[in-house]
């Protein structure tokens, strides 16, 4: 048990010099084969897990499609990074509920919370939210929700083409 101990304690300070900070999350035992700063999202257990090395991650709990067809699944590089970004309801949404706005600029009001990260090509995003109750259940459009506090820490730790894999 003290080798882990040590071991778990060697492996923070090696990576806080590596990402120059330490996160004030908990490091988990996640063995992978994907790459450091590779994201995997596990649907079902509402967790996302961002990828140290082969066997550490920090696990952040998310909020997942409330419907079994708005969640998607796959394998998305991050292809842009935004800070308080605009929403633009899509045009389900406008037709379920004609009093959205077409664009919501970003703010503390605003669905996207304080980051996003854009997936691939497609409509899908990691985001925060406006909503933070949400966190832990089947409550989003199709997006990953997290915490705003949560999501300002992983959009400091990728980078444009980090792999993004959805399960």
């Amino acid at each position: 048990m003290k080798k882990i101990a040590l071991f778990l304690c060697l492996s923070v300070f090696s990576l806080q010099s590596l990402f120059g900070e330490y996160l004030d999350r908990e490091l988990i035992y996640f063995p992978t084969d994907k790459d450091p700063g590779s994201i995997i999202i596990i649907t079902d257990e509402k967790k996302l897990y961002y990828i140290l090395d082969e066997e550490l991650a920090y696990e952040f709990p998310i909020a997942v499609g409330k419907k079994a067809e708005y969640r998607f699944y796959g394998t998305f590089p991050i292809s842009r990074k935004a800070k308080w970004p605009a929403w633009r309801p899509t045009k389900n949404m406008i037709e379920e509920d004609p009093t959205l706005p077409e664009v919501v600029k970003g703010g503390k009001h605003n669905p996207l919370g304080a980051r996003a990260l854009y997936l691939g090509d497609s409509i899908f995003r990691i985001h925060g939210t406006n909503n933070p109750s949400s966190i832990g259940k089947a409550a989003s459009k199709g997006c990953i929700r997290m915490y705003n506090e949560d999501v300002k820490e992983l959009y400091k730790l990728v980078d444009v083409w980090n792999m993004v894999y959805v399960r």
